[in-house]
């Protein structure tokens, strides 16, 4: 079982901003900056920051490929627009992916590195 993950940004202000908005509806933000140009999103009701960027100076691997399970499809939908608006780009419109099972609905974007970062569902309509 995962307990944290940790992505390298490029230009961390710009990553940074694009996250607050493109996790906004998946209840995350910000909860802790613990040295300059990184911080940790968590939901405010565990206090446990599991999602991780930061700039460490090095050019930062891209086609990472992140999900963040949801409870409903309605928030992968709200994901997707929240991460396009952010600045994201479209790597496949909110929808059912029968390829990986009948009720697995996800969304995907290309953050500002080029990462696929996916909201996802897994339970029936």
């Amino acid at each position: 079982m995962l307990d944290h993950i940790g992505l390298e940004v490029s230009d961390y202000a710009r990553s940074r901003a694009f996250y607050e908005r493109a996790l906004a509806p998946l209840g995350l933000e910000v909860l802790l900056e613990p040295i300059p140009d990184a911080c940790g999103f968590g939901s405010p009701s565990d206090q446990k920051p599991f999602f991780w960027i930061g700039k460490r100076g090095a050019a930062p691997a891209t086609g990472v490929h992140v999900a963040f399970a949801v409870p409903s499809r309605g928030l992968v939908d709200e994901f997707h627009a929240a991460a396009l608006a952010a600045g994201g780009e479209d790597n496949g419109a909110p929808g059912v992916r029968d390829i990986y099972h009948p009720h697995y609905y996800g969304g995907y974007v290309l953050d500002p590195d080029g990462n696929n970062v996916e909201a996802v569902c897994h339970d029936p309509a």
